[in-house]
């Protein structure tokens, strides 16, 4: 008797650890515009405001008119376009050895993904319905729909899998398109019209990122002579507390300041 007691001892310890790893924090809403709404998991679905931490299994929904950008452990961001429904499946990441993987659903709309430590181990992947993708060292665009799914490769290498089989985009300013999960598409240039079409990521006019007071922002190129702003450190950014929350507040003026600036890939 005393054995069964031990256990279940174990087993209720065990299951505590592993409900305590599911809620553990792996990364904190850094924009977010309305209206955007996270679903924890076994918790009630309400709107996602700045400063939110980000927990395994939690889903995220936009609507027309929310916009959201998120912060990982690892450094990377994943950046939301209205109408779009993402889940964090699983992001384990040990910050002394830089090793852990990453894994994020994409089931409607579109995002932007930069890659942190994770990526450039070959270890962040977004899966859809169409396929799994994939992402080493990279920066990439993905956009989901009635249409199927287009990946576009900003830099790095993208290895997209389903069904039909595996292909890989290593050259920037290349896409492909994939009607479902049994087909494969042509890797072609992305085009002006490909990028006069991508969907917003950014704040509107009038759209602060959830940060109140933040309007009017004037970004330039830290550190080159003849273009520093006021929005830029005094000191080089460091790897401490300090440094991150500078430029975790750049970023979130680069938002604002991304509605009215139209960026144009490099040929």
């Amino acid at each position: 008797m005393r054995a069964y007691r031990t256990i279940a001892v174990v087993l209720a310890i065990a299951a505590l650890t592993s409900a305590a790893a599911r809620a553990q924090q792996v990364g904190t809403a850094t924009a977010v515009n309305p209206l955007s709404e996270s679903t924890p998991p076994g918790a009630a679905t309400a709107p996602l405001v700045v400063g939110a931490r980000i927990i395994h299994k939690e889903r995220i929904h936009t609507t027309a008119s929310g916009t959201v950008q998120l912060a990982f452990l690892d450094k990377s961001t994943l950046s939301i376009a209205p109408n779009t429904n993402i889940e964090i499946n699983d992001f384990v990441y040990d910050p002394n050895s830089g090793r852990g993987h990453m894994l994020t659903s994409l089931t409607e709309g579109a995002l932007r993904f930069v890659g942190g430590a994770l990526s450039h181990q070959g270890e962040a992947s977004i899966v859809t319905p169409a396929a799994a993708v994939g992402i080493r060292g990279g920066t990439l665009t993905m956009v989901y729909g009635k249409n199927g799914l287009v990946v576009f490769n900003h830099f790095g290498v993208i290895t997209v899998h389903n069904g039909a089989g595996t292909l890989t985009i290593d050259r920037s300013d290349f896409k492909v398109t994939i009607l479902n999960w049994n087909t494969l598409g042509l890797i072609e240039r992305v085009s002006n019209d490909d990028i006069d079409h991508l969907p917003r990521f950014t704040s509107r006019p009038g759209e602060n990122g959830g940060v109140a007071g933040l309007h009017n922002v004037t970004i330039a190129a830290c550190g080159v002579l003849g273009a520093r702003s006021n929005n830029c450190p005094n000191t080089p950014w460091l790897p401490t507390d300090t440094g991150q929350n500078d430029a975790n507040h750049i970023i979130t003026q680069g938002t604002q300041q991304g509605s009215t600036v139209t960026t144009r890939y490099a040929r």
